[in-house]
């Protein structure tokens, strides 16, 4: 989970769940073709986080983090979590 005061991602067993100013897009494994996960191009300590949909369409969540550790840290637990999730749909 990342979060920060207005945006917020999860991701579970039961798949990828994004809150963007206070609105919720729920996206269950079977509704989810990929993640991507990466800090903004732009610097700072914000990360990005794009949930792609099988129809294409795409769902992208932006997080500040307070600090660069804290965006590292974020960037270094979602890559295990998603791959283990992704890798493991029937």
């Amino acid at each position: 989970m990342a979060h920060d005061r207005h945006n917020s991602v999860i991701v579970d067993a039961s798949g990828v769940s994004l809150e963007v100013n206070g609105h919720t897009m729920d996206f269950p494994w079977q509704g989810v073709a990929t993640v991507h996960h990466a800090p903004s191009p732009h610097g700072g300590a914000v990360l990005m986080v794009a949930v792609t949909h099988p129809s294409g369409m795409l769902y992208e969540c932006r997080i500040d983090a307070r600090r660069k550790a804290q965006l590292h840290q974020w960037l270094a637990e979602l890559g295990p979590v998603l791959h283990h999730y992704l890798a493991n749909r029937a």
